[in-house]
């Protein structure tokens, strides 16, 4: 059996992960743009930037105990409310070379674990 990360180091890494992709979605928008699903109302843009601003504020509410609750709730929604763009993304590169399609694929369970971590860290807040 492997030993129990502590609280404050899953937290902190939740928040850390949140934090990265917020910033990458501020600084690189056009790499998330085409995965906006064409169902969504307004700008691709619009939606790469929101949802970076969206795990830059999450993440950095996880870091920080007292919102880290409140925080860690909002950081599952985002993980849920961001399936539709892994979707997407498998969708459309369905017939790009069997190793973006596995990228594509293998993102889609990674979904789960990382709304159960989030979870994890509110119950543990």
């Amino acid at each position: 059996m492997s030993p129990r990360v502590p609280d404050h180091v899953s937290a902190l890494a939740l928040s850390a992960l949140l934090v990265s992709a917020g910033t990458t979605h501020l600084l690189k928008p056009q790499v998330f743009d085409p995965l906006v699903p064409r169902w969504l109302p307004g700008r691709r843009r619009t939606w790469s930037l929101g949802s970076g601003v969206a795990e830059l504020a999450v993440g950095i509410g996880v870091a920080v105990p007292p919102s880290r609750r409140l925080a860690a709730t909002a950081a599952a929604a985002l993980f849920v409310a961001v399936f539709p763009g892994n979707l997407t993304m498998a969708w459309r590169w369905r017939h790009r070379p069997p190793r973006q399609q596995a990228v594509s694929l293998g993102r889609l369970p990674l979904q789960w674990p990382l709304v159960r971590w989030a979870l994890a860290v509110r119950e543990a807040a």
